[in-house]
């Protein structure tokens, strides 16, 4: 939501990061979180793609170690988050989808803010049970054209394996296979989980249940945002 903001809409003016391992659903509550309460969702994912397609400075430098297969390197992930932050709509709240990822970044994060005088307010870790977390990913769907996303159990396309859209093929992603999930569940807690301790001992960590249906999340997800701007504490 880059432009202006819609003033019929609840406005949340919080700094908020979401945690959680892949499958844990942090989009969907991201988003949810963005039109309930008027404020921008910023994604690294989509970020990167938007570099990318647009073929700016650093889209051009993230491509050079994607189509290596490497990952793309703490500073430049820290880049792009700083130069999103310092564009439009984030001065009164934002909302964090997949950064930061490593201690690293969370440093980088602090120095942004710090030049933005805008402090984090929370930061959410959503947690859910490693069979939920296979079960939901296991199940995603995409459609090869338009990049529209399906899940076999809760938003299954009308017709078997065909987008709803366009017409085009659904395909599985690799990373949603069993045995990669276990990896990238592996992998989250050896990289990611040090930051529950990092944030922790700053006293903006909150946890919710991610085992539950999204709304069922995104309920327990609002009473807490709206206990912590009416009550002005820390979790």
């Amino acid at each position: 939501m880059a432009g202006g903001r819609n003033n019929s809409l609840k406005v949340l003016s919080m700094h908020i990061v979401l945690l959680g391992s892949p499958g844990v659903g942090k989009g969907t509550q991201a988003r949810l979180i963005s039109q309930r309460y008027n404020v921008p969702q910023i994604s690294t994912g989509d970020l990167l793609r938007e570099a990318l397609c647009n073929s700016t400075p650093l889209g051009l430098k993230a491509k050079k170690y994607m189509g290596r297969g490497e990952l793309v390197p703490d500073e430049l992930m820290i880049a792009l988050i700083e130069e999103r932050l310092n564009g439009q709509g984030t001065k009164d709240g934002f909302i964090l989808d997949g950064f930061p990822r490593t201690i690293a970044q969370a440093r980088g994060l602090d120095r942004i803010l710090r030049q933005m005088k805008s402090p984090l307010d929370l930061v959410l870790e959503i947690e859910a049970t490693p069979s939920i977390i296979i079960r939901r990913l296991e199940g995603r769907r995409l459609c090869q054209n338009c990049g529209k996303d399906y899940h076999l159990v809760y938003h299954p396309p009308r017709e078997n394996g065909v987008c709803d859209e366009c017409g085009s093929r659904l395909y599985q992603r690799k990373d949603d296979r069993a045995r990669t999930i276990k990896n990238r569940l592996r992998v989250y807690r050896d990289q990611t989980l040090p930051l529950r301790e990092y944030y922790s001992e700053r006293g903006i960590l909150g946890t919710v249940s991610g085992n539950e249906l999204p709304l069922e999340v995104f309920g327990n997800i609002c009473a807490i945002l709206e206990k912590i701007e009416v009550a002005g504490y820390r979790v």
